[in-house]
């Protein structure tokens, strides 16, 4: 009779896993209607479910790391979420809060930024805002000194600006690699571009403020004709 019961329990699981849209996208994309998520960006609709981007596209993630605790020789060792806490009557109340990258190593990024009590749990809730925030990514060969005609770097030079982080990116040759942090190579990495020159200004220790500026960056290029 338990085994029973468990089998129950592990249908009623796997019905509940199943994906149920609720919007005329996500309806279209279970039908097999829209079988490419740039047909969604052309039409101008958003997406505004998760399950959308994971049945188009073959997602991969990365943590971006924001937070950090005091080393033992001093410095700052870097976590995979930044704690924050809060003073009320009845004590301290702490949260934190990650940041996590979404893509698909050809041409289509996301970010998302979640906070929550726990560090899976916020880890969690940052993917699924990410998977919400997809983008294409224009890939080129904007260099003069290049002129392959291949997508392996961006068109054209670009700005891109969060709070006090500015930051200019260049297209590069081939051979040249990425030219930049180490966070922001896995952003480059999931948007599918191998070579970049990249030069940045302001309080660049910021790593919210460095990401969502490479992101909006990307956005600029979508928003040229070419």
């Amino acid at each position: 009779m338990m085994l029973y019961e468990k089998v129950i329990n592990i249908r009623d699981r796997e019905e509940e896993s199943i994906w149920k849209p609720k919007t005329e996208v996500g309806m279209k994309v279970f039908e097999g209607t829209i079988t490419n998520i740039d047909e969604i960006f052309s039409s101008g609709k958003k997406i505004s479910e998760p399950e959308i981007a994971d049945r188009l596209l073959t997602l991969k993630s990365e943590i971006i790391f924001i937070g950090g605790s005091p080393g033992k020789g001093g410095g700052i060792k870097r976590t995979t979420t930044r704690r924050t806490v809060r003073m009320h009557r009845s004590g301290r109340r702490y949260k934190v809060s990650a940041l996590v990258v979404v893509g698909d190593s050809n041409g289509h990024i996301g970010i998302g930024k979640a906070s929550a009590v726990e560090h899976s749990v916020a880890i969690e809730k940052a993917t699924q805002a990410a998977k919400l925030n997809i983008i294409p990514v224009k890939r080129g060969c904007g260099s003069w000194e290049c002129g392959c005609k291949e997508g392996h770097s961006i068109p054209v030079s670009i700005n891109g600006k969060s709070g006090s982080v500015n930051i200019a990116l260049k297209p590069a040759p081939k051979g040249v690699g990425l030219c930049v942090n180490d966070e922001a190579k896995k952003m480059m990495r999931l948007a599918g571009i191998n070579d970049i020159w990249c030069s940045s200004f302001g309080d660049t220790r910021s790593r919210v403020n460095y990401a969502f500026a490479l992101f909006k960056a990307f956005k600029k290029i979508n928003r040229m004709k070419m």
